[in-house]
């Protein structure tokens, strides 16, 4: 019984923990040492949004990176550059409604069926950040976040800092991941 009580909690956490709305991914250096990094300096130049916006990424990244036991620095160890995009989207959504009769493949049937389709267009967002080794001024981690719905105000308030977060979850990178 134990066994089974056990198998039903992990797919039920395998469950909640794949179901963001969210595409998250990242790559690191693999010769950078991140034990060693200890101090940061936010680079927002890229960061081409809103001023509502630009503050939801920066606090919820400056958050992280405090979380992470890094400080904010005037001579940085690392440099977090940050840059968002969005792109229109377009969803196409057709669905058929059975014809006449049994239908195929077992009775006789018409195969008069009619088709609905419908379009749904939005744009979505990305979040790019970059950490930079402020020394040697090369890239050593980067994390991407894509699907924020950038149409809706709420969605955003709630949505930019959810994928903050999701992309810094990756940070420092786990060796062998």
């Amino acid at each position: 019984m134990k066994k089974y009580i056990f198998i039903l909690l992990a797919a039920v956490s395998l469950g909640v923990t794949s179901c963001s709305p969210f595409q998250v991914r990242s790559d690191y250096a693999a010769t950078a040492n991140f034990a060693n990094y200890k101090t940061y300096l936010l680079r927002t130049d890229d960061l081409k949004l809103n001023d509502l916006d630009k503050d939801r990424v920066l606090n919820e990244l400056s958050k992280q990176l405090q979380a992470k036991a890094l400080t904010s620095g005037q001579n940085p160890d690392l440099i977090v550059n940050v840059k968002a995009s969005h792109k229109k989207v377009q969803d196409i959504t057709t669905s058929y409604n059975g014809g006449f009769g049994w239908g195929r493949p077992w009775g006789w049937g018409g195969g008069f069926g009619m088709g609905n389709t419908w379009t749904n267009n939005y744009n979505s967002g990305t979040i790019v950040i970059d950490i930079i080794d402020a020394k040697t001024q090369k890239l050593v981690w980067q994390g991407v976040g894509s699907g924020i719905s950038v149409d809706s105000p709420r969605s955003k308030q709630k949505q930019i800092p959810q994928i903050v977060a999701e992309i810094m979850a990756d940070y420092p990178p786990q060796k062998g991941k």
